[in-house]
Parts: structure tokens; sequence; C-alpha cells
């Protein structure tokens, strides 16, 4: 990227927004907020009832202001810094008094985060509305669901927007219990057997699983539990014998991490630095392993094809994407993209 582009992108003017880069550097500016903590727009931050909601830092001048004072009180000499220049910044504020702007940006956003608790609320109501039905809507639970799920309602919702549980309040737990079983037999029948009875293509390929294991989130303590790892075998081992098409491939088990998650989360409430295995029962692993191991089935079901030989389902959305791109812009620049079947 050029020079002016450098400028363009820092000083928040540098050029016009007809230029390519100069929307370019737009967009850049706003991903990079995002991921320093911004709020989405139009998104509503649902946390747990027992959790505050933490106000979301509306204005970035109050923000750059918050990091500077962070950053002097928290070396010595940044205490000596702000010691020395009390005196300069008490004559500049009387030279400089605060504008209108300013002073009231702060119960603005004191507003605003209540309208959010409000939002956040109302939101919560209509899901407990649409899962308390005598059949679920999956339409408007979908709609409703796309602006974010409460983290202790994700594992109805997930079951029943992936299919995995039927709508219908009343058939819901004896499909859920169905279900359970059958992944219990195939466990039974595909894993819990002796290497004798595999091919060498399927000792290969659970060796490739139990590799891939502990490469699952390896920086999460709880992940490298022996009893996590044995159950991440199980799911994407069994998962890989019923699906010979792609079998498995590296980068599965990633995929299968935030069911792992969401689902233990039914039974191991508060941080998961603090979550403990001792504290679920057989039948508790059993049922959060066929959870999970449905809920990837269909997940990927309508994928499979991104991990078969030659990725004929990223290759065609890639092809997707350029056709997009040139029907909204055809002034930007493609990237060639190459996929390599191997």
């Amino acid at each position: 990227m050029s020079s002016g582009g450098g400028g363009g992108g820092g000083g928040g003017g540098g050029g016009s927004p007809n230029n390519t880069e100069w929307r370019f550097n737009q967009t850049l500016r706003n991903v990079q907020g995002m991921l320093k903590g911004r709020s989405f727009p139009g998104k509503v931050l649902l946390t747990r009832r027992s959790e505050p909601l933490s106000p979301p830092e509306y204005s970035p001048r109050f923000e750059n202001d918050r990091d500077e004072y962070e950053q002097d009180e928290g070396s010595p000499e940044g205490k000596g810094q702000a010691s020395g220049n009390t005196t300069d910044s008490m004559s500049a504020k009387k030279s400089n008094p605060p504008s209108t702007s300013s002073t009231s940006s702060l119960p603005d956003a004191q507003g605003l985060v209540s309208g959010a608790r409000a939002t956040d609320s109302a939101r919560i109501a209509k899901f407990t509305i649409e899962l308390s039905r005598p059949a679920v809507i999956l339409d408007k639970l979908r709609e409703l669901s796309w602006s974010g799920v409460p983290p202790y309602m994700r594992p109805n919702i997930w079951r029943l927007l992936l299919g995995y549980a039927p709508p219908n309040a009343d058939r819901r737990e004896g499909v859920l219990t169905r279900k359970r079983l059958e992944y219990v037999e195939c466990v039974s029948q595909y894993y819990d057997i002796p290497d004798t009875e595999r091919s060498d293509e399927e000792i290969n390929m659970l060796r490739q699983i139990a590799v891939d294991c502990p490469r699952t989130v390896p920086d999460v303590t709880f992940f490298q539990h022996p009893q996590i790892q044995k159950s991440l075998e199980r799911i994407l081992y069994t998962w890989a014998i019923r699906h010979p098409a792609s079998g498995y491939v590296q980068g599965i088990n990633d995929l299968l991490t935030p069911f792992l998650v969401v689902f233990l989360s039914e039974h191991l409430h508060g941080n998961m630095d603090t979550w403990s295995m001792e504290n679920l029962s057989l039948q508790d692993i059993s049922n959060i392993e066929a959870d999970c191991y449905w809920c990837l089935s269909k997940f990927l079901d309508g994928m499979q094809d991104h991990y078969t030989f030659a990725q004929p389902g990223i290759q065609r959305l890639v092809f997707r994407l350029k056709e997009l791109v040139h029907r909204i812009d055809g002034n930007v620049p493609l990237i060639q993209i190459c996929i390599s079947p191997y």
C-alpha cells in the first residue's frame, strides 16, 4: 500500500469515497475498531443474567483518553509525570473550557447503555416466547438469533436450528433420547473395537485424530483433560467412519469445539477455568458427546464437499464471491485464488 494510503488511514480523510484505496482503508479502520472490542452496529451484547453488562465504548476519544491514563498510572514514570503535570493540565483546562459535545457525551453514553439493557431484556423475552410454543417456528427463531443468542439458551436453540431436535415440544425429549442411544451404539460398533478389526486406513485415521486432539484449543487447560481428549477422539472417529466420502480431515476438530463448549455449559456453570469433569456423571458425558456428534453431523451435511478431493464446495464459494464482488463493484481488483487439493 502506498504512503498516501497510509496517511489516509491514519487521518480519517485521506481521499475521495470513490477511490478504491480510500474505501479499503475505511473498511480496515472499521474492522480494527471491532477487533478492539467496540460493539457492532445494530448488535446487542447478550450475557448471563448473573453477569453485569459492561457499557460499550461509544466514544473513541474517551477510549483513547482512558488508555493513556492507564498507561501513565501503570508505570513509575507515569506517576511522576502525572503529578508533575497537574499544574499544566489545570491551566490547560482553564484556557480551553470543555465543549458542549464533550460534556454531554458521557450522559448520552449512559442513556445508550440503559437502552441496550432494555433492548437486551426485550430480546430475551422474545426468545422465551418462541421457545415456549408447542411447536417452535424455526424461521422466526432463526431471524431472532441473527443478532446473537443468550449463552444459557444456546444449547436448546442450536439443537433446534440445526435440525437435531424437532420443533414440536411433545416429541423433542423422545427424539433426543433415541438419537443419544443411537450414538452410543455407533461408538460401540465403530470405536470400542480392537485394532485387529480395523483396516489399515482406519488405523491411520484414528492415529491422526489422536494426534490432532491435543492440538485442539491447546491454550485452554480444560481441553487437555484426558476425558475431554477421549470424547473428542470418539466423536471425530465415529463421524469419520460414518462419512467415508471425506473421512477425517484436519480442521474438523476445530469445528467440533464450539459444540462441546456450548453443551458442556448446560452442566458446568461459571468461567471455563473453574470447570471440573468430576462434576459430570457418565450419563451427562454420554449425552454431551451425542449432542456434539449429531450437531456436528448436521452442520457438516451442508458443507461436506468442502473436505472431499479437490474441495469442490470451496471452489464453488470462491466463484460465487467473485461474481458477487463483480456485480457490486466491478472496479475492485480481484485476487486470483488458487486452491490446491493436496
